[in-house]
């Protein structure tokens, strides 16, 4: 390994929740970290299968649903300690049973015995306490988990909302996933990050069925970055959400959709004042097909594109930037069904092969679907000249 870079270890298992795994998996890989993502019995190659956990006033307890399929990209088995500088432990229910798993308590150890940053969220802290790791320690972790953290001798430290997130020694843990931006940045910091450039305003260009991954991944992905980072939908407010689709290959001739998790906007579209922000990102998914169709969104788009500052749109959501005319003489992707609408406004177009395949012209940046989301959004990255060093 180069100096400078910096290795770690995803440990999954089927229906992990499906934020839990994704988003760090890909935020720190658009940092620059490597990431190996492995469960107990897989090879690199095979899924796990993800659930999306939820909560809801109108329930005592989160739901839980088919979220995507995660595609690990390591081997258990090949698992050599030596080669990396920390781990992360999602939660949703594969905790339950990789809490009694003896390759994963012993690999756990040796983390917590190295000193080693380890960085577990949600219902992973079930994996934590079966290894002897919270003795002693303050922790946190989803509100169900703590009468297991107090019997394996931690200092339990109550989530006042679903976002804390505590660091005792090497041990960073978090309630849910609406934690990640403090749980990532704590854990780059852990591993000797450095983030600079970070004041940047960045809107996101939401509406209802919107891909779950491509809102989620790059939101969060840049608030861990210290950015400040508002969601926008047409005809909604602050606080208001926006349904999400869970688009996914499972074998048939085109992707499936699942309902996804429900996502909170922070700000309102008619109050916009556009030109406060740096940078626009537009999701794909299905609302940009009548996100298209709205003249106040196509202003929106058509004033940043005059204003010259960076747009970084995926998958569907390259159907706005057609319907604004801004792609006239650019060099982009999108997902390929979209390459009709792409062509015929006069772009060159790029082929996506493979999928994960991102693109940047000026300041615009193209990507086809969520693989992607690493070069998506270190590229945009680049164009706000945010910087991780390690």
């Amino acid at each position: 390994m180069a100096k400078g870079e910096r290795r770690v270890l995803l440990v999954l298992g089927d229906y992990v929740e499906d934020y839990e795994a994704m988003v760090p998996f890909q935020a720190l890989q658009a940092y620059g970290v490597s990431v190996d993502a492995v469960c107990p019995g897989k090879k690199a190659g095979d899924i796990c299968r993800t659930a999306i956990h939820q909560l809801s006033p109108a329930h005592q307890t989160y739901s839980e649903s088919r979220g995507h399929n995660f595609a690990l990209n390591a081997t258990f088995d090949d698992i050599e300690f030596n080669k990396y500088d920390g781990l992360i432990i999602p939660g949703g229910r594969a905790p339950e049973y990789l809490a009694l798993d003896a390759s994963v308590l012993e690999l756990v150890r040796k983390f917590s015995d190295s000193g080693k940053p380890i960085a577990s969220i949600c219902h992973g802290q079930l994996v934590l306490a079966a290894a002897g790791s919270v003795k002693g320690r303050k922790c946190t972790a989803f509100p169900a988990v703590r009468p297991v953290l107090v019997a394996a001798g931690a200092y339990w430290v109550e989530p006042e909302t679903m976002l804390v997130c505590v660091v005792d020694g090497n041990i960073i843990t978090g309630a849910t996933y609406e934690g990640h931006p403090e749980f990532i940045r704590l854990f780059v910091k852990a591993l000797g990050g450095n983030i600079t450039g970070s004041d940047r305003r960045i809107l996101f260009l939401c509406g209802d069925f919107m891909e779950d991954y491509e809102v989620i991944v790059p939101f969060q992905s840049l608030q861990a970055l210290g950015c400040h980072v508002d969601a926008v939908c047409p005809k909604k407010k602050a606080g208001e959400i926006c349904a999400t689709a869970v688009h996914d290959f499972e074998g048939d001739q085109t992707y499936s959709e699942k309902p996804g998790h429900n996502f909170t906007l922070t700000a309102d579209f008619e109050a916009l004042d556009v030109s406060s922000y740096d940078a626009l990102v537009i999701p794909g998914g299905r609302a940009p097909e009548y996100l298209a169709l709205d003249e106040k969104v196509i202003a929106l788009v058509k004033q940043i594109v005059e204003a010259r500052k960076p747009i970084a749109s995926i998958c569907h959501g390259q159907q706005i930037l057609a319907a604004a005319g801004v792609l006239q003489g650019k060099k982009c992707t999108a997902y390929p069904a979209v390459k009709l609408n792409v062509v015929l406004s006069g772009a060159t177009w790029l082929e996506p092969d493979p999928i994960d395949r991102c693109f940047t012209d000026g300041n615009l940046v193209t990507g086809a679907a969520w693989p992607g989301h690493p070069e998506f959004i270190s590229q945009l990255m680049t164009l706000l000249d945010i910087r991780v060093s390690f």
